[in-house]
């Protein structure tokens, strides 16, 4: 069975690079901070659109290992803003079938913000609807060198790796990333998921992540069903969708 086979049975695994919430605000002589607020209407709108859009796992990247540079006190904002939408927002997420898992280091992280993490993931295990994956203090790159680290002699397979940097991550049993979404206009990964994205479709918009809705998720989404996927391979007839995929 091909990959896109694969992926089309599972439903798609989205990852989605939020960028623009600064500039979003500072662009309207607001602090940075309320482009953060803003921005978590934005993961609203879009956990809620992609069920619909034939997407079964959403990957957002909340907070990098490199955003503990950014200035003391937006820091600090960002981080209980995270908490406080975690626990406001985790009723609503067990009621429509979405199980949450945090994604990255957990041990830098303010005692309330891993209290929330660990409720709302108890709260949300058992969705089945959509797996919404939240990175936060997050390195790709680290996330594979621990993963390395953790091989037992003789696993030198994909899978045993994959296994490994599921387990280095805290969330394992992903599927691959099928499409890449970045917002904000720039175009790099930024150290986000790059094992899991060797094969994924990217696609960019100059639209900031607190402008970011329903109809923009589509667009990204209708554009990766327009591609065709060939892993590597010179057939013309491995995309899923090219099948007539919904």
């Amino acid at each position: 069975m091909t990959q896109s086979a694969l992926t089309s049975q599972a439903g798609l695994h989205v990852a989605v690079i939020m960028d623009g919430n600064g500039r979003w605000a500072t662009a309207r002589g607001l602090p940075r901070t309320a482009g953060h607020v803003r921005g978590a209407e934005a993961v609203r709108r879009t956990v809620e659109a992609a069920p619909d859009l034939g997407i079964r796992t959403l990957s957002l990247y909340a907070f990098s290992s490199d955003n503990w540079r950014r200035p003391t006190g937006e820091v600090r904002v960002l981080l209980r803003l995270f908490a406080r939408h975690l626990r406001s927002e985790t009723p609503t997420l067990a009621a429509r079938g979405v199980r949450l898992r945090v994604i990255g280091r957990r041990d830098r992280l303010p005692g309330p913000l891993v209290a929330a993490i660990e409720r709302a993931e108890r709260r949300t295990a058992g969705g089945r609807a959509l797996e919404l994956r939240i990175a936060i203090d997050y390195s790709a790159r680290d996330a594979i060198i621990r993963a390395a680290s953790r091989l037992a002699p003789g696993e030198t397979e994909r899978t045993a790796f994959a296994r490994r940097l599921g387990e280095a991550c805290g969330a394992d049993g992903a599927p691959d990333v099928d499409l890449v979404v970045r917002t904000g206009g720039e175009q790099r990964l930024s150290d986000f998921l790059l094992w899991e994205c060797a094969y994924a479709e990217l696609y960019f918009t100059p639209r900031a992540w607190p402008d970011f809705d329903r109809e923009d998720l589509a667009a990204a989404v209708a554009d990766f069903r327009g591609r065709t996927r060939r892993f590597g391979d010179i057939a013309a007839a491995t995309d899923a969708y090219s099948a007539g995929r919904a």
